[in-house]
């Protein structure tokens, strides 16, 4: 029970940690000054850092952007691949394209020779026709 009592106590502000921190607050007030714009305050603040935390803070911080790095090299890559696949693609559409062109020049051309033929067949034709009349009809103007 007692134990408990000196926890209690342990909890409470000790009157030498309430006088330090009086002492404090009067050093703040002394240090204020008071100028022609107005009150101002000469503040000094000190924060005491534990150097293994700031090490492990800087250590997951590296880490984290080292997984970044990570997954933005990945999606590079998936991007790249990607890429390279679409190229192929379009190459062989290319290819596809030109071998459609090269057949439809060719069938213009052999459609061309046919009717190339057909006209010389039809003057040697029209030359056959004896009559006059009909010979004027089917001769090319």
């Amino acid at each position: 029970m007692e134990d408990q009592h000196n926890r209690e106590l342990d909890l409470l502000p000790s009157p030498h940690s309430r006088a330090a921190a009086d002492s404090s607050l009067l050093r703040l007030r002394s240090s204020t000054t008071t100028t022609e714009t107005g009150p101002s305050l000469d503040l000094q603040l000190s924060i005491s850092v534990d150097p293994t935390a700031v090490v492990e803070a800087m250590k997951w911080e590296a880490a984290e952007e080292i997984r970044l790095a990570a997954t933005e090299k990945a999606y590079a890559e998936r991007v790249k691949e990607l890429t390279r696949r679409e190229m192929e693609m379009a190459q062989l559409e290319f290819s596809r394209a030109r071998e459609m062109w090269e057949m439809a020049r060719e069938e213009v051309e052999r459609a061309e020779r046919m009717r190339e033929m057909a006209t010389r067949k039809l003057d040697s034709t029209c030359m056959e026709i004896t009559c006059h009349s009909c010979s004027q009809r089917f001769r090319p103007a």
